[in-house]
């Protein structure tokens, strides 16, 4: 039974991982959003035997509001920048506005490269089933951006994987990936953080921890591809 609210992101990565035990023989990778996302994929990966990577993506936040997304962007050679156009007409966001915080994004996704790949090229998909993870999903605008910079890199399969998701993003989504895996599309839904007892902000070093700890797991820390 899916819980109306998790204990924390570990019990969300076990429940998560339990519906996701058939694609443990289809070479999965466990790509995760950072920060939230990293102990869901983490927990995955260790029950799935799977490497665990992140997907660098940003979001570009709601003026007033940084955690609302309105648009989000993805790392590669030539980033992709997503906006959603009528979020941004509904809350009248000026192209200025929008410009400085695209920049700002680009410096964080560079700064994070840096941190958590450190020397360690990313994982190889090519010819795998990449599964995508968020700790929850409030508008979309973010792990489109994953999905969309995921698919370039020729998985066999696209599956995206969360403990929780608005109505609305649910359905959106899923018409970008081949396989579809939400615990719960609560009503209503006001921010993912609701859905946890415990939901506390994770720092860069507990991310680098984590994925240190499971690319020791795995023996992922050589090879790779191109994002």
């Amino acid at each position: 039974m899916i819980p109306t609210r998790f204990a924390d992101r570990l019990e969300a990565g076990r429940l998560l991982a339990e519906r996701l035990l058939h694609l443990k023989d289809s070479n999965p990778v466990i790509l995760a959003l950072p920060r939230g996302g990293v102990p869901i994929a983490c927990e995955i990966a260790r029950l799935l035997s799977a490497p665990v990577d992140v997907v660098l993506v940003r979001k570009i936040g709601a003026p007033q509001n940084e955690e609302y997304a309105i648009g989000a962007i993805s790392d590669g050679e030539q980033p992709d920048i997503y906006i959603d156009q009528d979020l941004v007409a509904q809350l009248r966001v000026s192209p200025d506005y929008l410009r400085e915080t695209e920049q700002a994004a680009l410096r964080e996704i560079e700064r994070r490269r840096r941190l958590y790949l450190g020397a360690h090229p990313p994982i190889p998909i090519a010819g795998h089933t990449a599964i995508v993870v968020d700790d929850g999903i409030a508008t979309g605008a973010t792990m489109l951006a994953a999905l969309q910079a995921t698919r370039r890199r020729n998985p066999a399969r696209l599956v995206l994987a969360a403990p929780v998701a608005s109505a609305e993003a649910a359905r959106r989504l899923a018409r970008e990936v081949d396989e579809s895996v939400i615990l719960s599309v609560p009503e209503p839904f006001h921010a993912v953080g609701q859905f946890y007892r415990s939901f506390p902000q994770l720092t860069d070093q507990e991310v680098v921890q984590q994925l240190d700890a499971a690319r020791r797991k795995h023996g992922s820390g050589a090879g790779g591809d191109a994002a």
